[in-house]
């Protein structure tokens, strides 16, 4: 299980967090200000983060943007903002998902237990799905024996879906993970890139859909032909 830093000034919040990610199975440590979280970040280098916004030193986003400059680990952030601009800031700044307060101890579950799968999806150094290889560090993309001129959102896209693969991954899901937006603000950006990813792959949505399986009114899913 996973080493979780809890910054988070309400001592109330902050302690039903770290009990419920202890029951979980998690090793919760917390402090109650941006300052000593920072501390405890590059000190314990913890394997995830739940940062609230409202702390009483530093305002979260530029707390967000120094965690960001020394670490590279999940980011759930779990505050009271709820307007639009907050919301998109925190995605600027490296957020990788984002709950406004109240959140069920359940959803906590789910959504830190996602964010730890994908953090350790990111750090495989190739993954293979049939034909495709993805260098993970060149960032390149290899099908059979051609090289794909991928786009870096293309790329993105196909990393992220392969880290996952068989899995079906929602547009939404697949919008907020690559753009670091929110859901709602896809549009139809995750389709286009879909489509060219398509064609890259020699597929089509409609036929000779070999890799790029869509599951109409759930998402899209990554599989190889054999699977």
């Amino acid at each position: 299980m996973a080493n979780i830093l809890v910054i988070e000034d309400d001592q109330r919040i902050r302690e039903l967090v770290c009990e419920h990610l202890a029951r979980d199975g998690h090793s919760a440590s917390s402090e109650a200000n941006g300052l000593d979280g920072l501390r405890s970040l590059t000190a314990d280098e913890p394997d995830a983060l739940v940062l609230d916004l409202g702390l009483p030193d530093l305002d979260g986003i530029d707390l967000l943007r120094m965690v960001r400059s020394v670490a590279e680990l999940p980011v759930l952030v779990l505050t009271a903002r709820e307007d639009e601009e907050t919301i998109l800031a925190a995605f600027a700044e490296g957020a990788d998902d984002y709950v406004v307060k109240p959140i069920s101890g359940p959803q906590l579950s789910a959504r830190m237990a996602a964010l730890l799968r994908r953090g350790s999806a990111d750090a495989v150094d190739t993954i293979t799905v049939g034909d495709l290889e993805i260098l993970l560090g060149p960032r390149q993309v290899k099908f059979g024996d051609t090289m794909l001129e991928l786009t870096a959102k293309e790329f993105d896209m196909l990393a992220y879906l392969a880290a996952r693969h068989g899995t079906v991954v929602s547009k939404e899901d697949l919008h907020a993970a690559v753009w670091k937006a929110p859901a709602g603000t896809e549009g139809r950006t995750v389709d286009v890139h879909l489509s060219n990813l398509r064609k890259k792959l020699g597929e089509t949505a409609t036929s000779e859909v070999r890799y790029l399986h869509t599951v109409i009114g759930a998402g899209v899913r990554l599989q190889a032909p054999e699977a």
